[in-house]
């Protein structure tokens, strides 16, 4: 018997319970950072993980996809790696009966639920650009042909703000295809403590899958079903307008320290991510406190600022929490 939409938006508030429990046996705190990644996930969206060695963003990523019982594959970014090492390559195969050779497209390891692209900065332009239409499109093109790639599939990528010897800023194309960027920061005293205590023992969790991919699928689709209010679409889409230097209603912060502002995608992800927000927190419509929840890793890596922003060491989240406040009554 199917669901109606309020019986499965109940559903996914207490798989959101269930799943956090789950991610809790494995990782300490971080429960913004834990809600950030779902909610790109339920959006069908990618998100790009930023933080410091040693925070744990590859475990997180790896309970998630253990969790949520999905196919997964992490690629290790390097200076040497190639684009088919990501996407697959065609490989001679001979038939010793006819001794004919043909080709055969051998899959790389993109072909998973979640990919995990570990370090992604550190891999040159062309290697990184091999993500691009498998994270728009959802398939990959080889030699004129096109495979289809599993759904659902996310690409949750890793970085390290410190290191930049050796690496490759990402092109605002490519960042533009992360609903968001997350920022990983340190734990506090009491996180730490217990980090230590458990990552020292001999404790090993069992984790539990709590969503099936088809479930995932439905769950999507549910979200892109939620009614949003005029009201809250208007006033999102002048909060991304008001990022745009050449917009007459924007404040003296942006035309100052901004070079380019956010596109209508931004707009998008900001509803889409409000929706799911709402949803996890089992409401059946979002407000616009929602999409000022998601404002931060939607948009820090839209606003593109300019020189005098980073001479007077000016961030685009503080420039996000101005435009916050701004559009506040």
């Amino acid at each position: 018997m199917k669901k109606t939409d309020t019986e499965a938006l109940r559903a996914l508030s207490n798989s959101y319970n269930n799943l956090k429990s789950e991610i809790a046996k494995q990782i300490i705190g971080q429960s913004d950072v834990i809600e950030q990644v779902i909610i790109s996930v339920f959006c069908n969206g990618h998100a790009l993980i930023i933080g410091v060695p040693g925070l744990a963003k590859t475990m997180l990523v790896n309970t998630i996809a253990q969790i949520l019982d999905l196919s997964f594959n992490r690629v290790q970014f390097t200076p040497d790696l190639m684009p088919t090492d990501i996407t697959g390559t065609e490989v001679i195969e001979e038939d010793l009966t006819t001794g004919r050779r043909n080709f055969r497209f051998v899959k790389g390891p993109i072909f998973a639920n979640v990919i995990l692209a570990d370090e992604i900065n550190r891999a040159p332009p062309k290697t990184q650009s091999a993500l691009l239409q498998a994270m728009q499109e959802y398939n990959v093109t080889y030699a004129g042909n096109n495979y289809q790639l599993p759904r659902p599939f996310f690409v949750l990528a890793t970085q390290n703000p410190i290191e930049q010897e050796g690496t490759y800023p990402l092109p605002e194309a490519q960042l533009d295809r992360f609903m968001f960027t997350i920022n990983i920061d340190y734990p506090d005293l009491k996180d730490e403590k217990e980090i230590v205590k458990i990552t020292t023992s001999a404790y090993k969790a069992e984790l539990n899958r709590i969503i099936s991919a088809s479930e995932i699928i439905e769950l999507q689709s549910l979200i892109r079903r939620m009614p949003v209010a005029d009201e809250v679409i208007d006033k999102t889409v002048k909060l991304v307008n008001h990022t745009r230097p050449n917009s007459v209603q924007n404040g003296t912060q942006v035309k100052k320290y901004v070079a380019w502002g956010a596109g209508p995608r931004a707009s998008q992800y900001l509803i889409l991510g409000a929706k799911a927000k709402a949803a996890l927190d089992g409401r059946f419509a979002p407000e616009f406190s929602d999409v000022i929840a998601v404002t931060h890793p939607v948009l820090r890596h839209r606003i593109i600022t300019n020189f005098s922003a980073e001479a007077e060491g000016i961030s685009s989240d503080q420039i996000i929490e101005e435009l916050i406040k701004d559009s506040k009554p």
